[in-house]
């Protein structure tokens, strides 16, 4: 069988946006094929096709836009949490 997962998560420095990094990345039997970061603020293929699906994803300014906003929307509302 083959196994297919997203996994989001955040990284912190402090509690301040700009120490915070949303970091989304998607595995493929358990090697990872692309991941987005905030602080590189598109995404990133590490296999074949990772290449392609960052390339097709980063072509849609409005995916990346959201996905940049994850950082505040999704990270910093939990730190109180976390």
């Amino acid at each position: 069988g083959f196994l297919e997962y997203r996994m989001d998560r955040c990284v912190f420095n402090s509690t301040e946006l700009k120490d915070i990094e949303f970091i989304r990345s998607y595995y493929f039997n358990k090697v990872e094929d692309v991941r987005f970061s905030s602080s590189v603020g598109k995404y990133v293929g590490y296999t074949e096709p990772g290449l392609k699906y960052a390339a097709d994803w980063n072509k849609d300014q409005g995916q990346l836009a959201a996905m940049k906003a994850q950082k505040e929307t999704y990270c910093q509302q939990h730190i109180g949490v976390w």
